[in-house]
């Protein structure tokens, strides 16, 4: 099968771009926050878990530790109890804790909004520095989680399974002003029809431009 054109692959990421955009014209984060903290200490909490269980449990946790100086005075099992229904609760609990000390220490206990000062956070990679830069500050960037990955691949936007690689090449062929929707609306798809097992292509109004559909 011949190499798609970058020309024709724009084009193309272009009326998925169109469709997504009808889908969901008001894709954002579901992870409920106030501020750039709780963001931060949010997402961290949500890697490998549901935004569900993680907005279930930050309300008592945030009402215990509301900024960063509460919580880098914590200890980490003082933490536990209020994160232990989400996944990996133990070592969350150390990283949010070791977190907020750096903001104390390194940022006056604010969160930067600089990408390189979020990713010099301890527990903070791309993915998550992309989602506090992009939703509390409006930085555009494209966070790549399980979803976004699956559905670059499957729309060969992408050949990658590297986080960062899935984010340059969608980075290539979207539009720099429509990346932060782009992120949660594939996010969105991908829970809803673009299922990691059982993908439902038959209902799927992006499977004209998908080529994982299409064979």
């Amino acid at each position: 099968m011949p190499r798609e054109r970058v020309r024709d692959k724009r084009a193309r990421a272009g009326r998925v771009l169109e469709e997504l955009q009808r889908l969901y014209p008001d894709a954002a984060t579901e992870l409920a926050f106030t501020t750039p903290f709780e963001l931060l200490i949010s997402t961290i909490l949500s890697a490998q878990a549901t935004d569900v269980s993680v907005n279930a449990a930050t309300p008592a946790l945030f009402a215990a530790y509301p900024d960063a100086r509460a919580l880098a005075a914590a200890t980490p099992e003082a933490v536990e109890p209020y994160v232990r229904t989400i996944g990996l609760y133990r070592t969350k609990a150390k990283n949010v804790v070791k977190t907020a000390q750096a903001l104390v220490e390194r940022h006056g206990g604010e969160v930067p909004e600089g990408f390189d000062d979020l990713l010099a956070l301890p527990g903070v990679g791309r993915k998550t520095a992309n989602v506090v830069a992009s939703n509390a500050f409006g930085r555009p960037g494209i966070a790549v989680d399980t979803h976004v990955g699956r559905l670059a691949r499957r729309l060969r936007f992408s050949r990658h399974d590297d986080p960062d690689k899935v984010e340059v090449d969608l980075e290539k062929v979207f539009p720099e002003e429509h990346w932060i929707f782009l992120h949660h609306a594939l996010i969105l798809h991908g829970r809803r029809v673009c299922h990691a097992r059982t993908p439902a292509c038959e209902r799927c109004s992006l499977a004209p431009d998908c080529p994982s559909a299409r064979a």
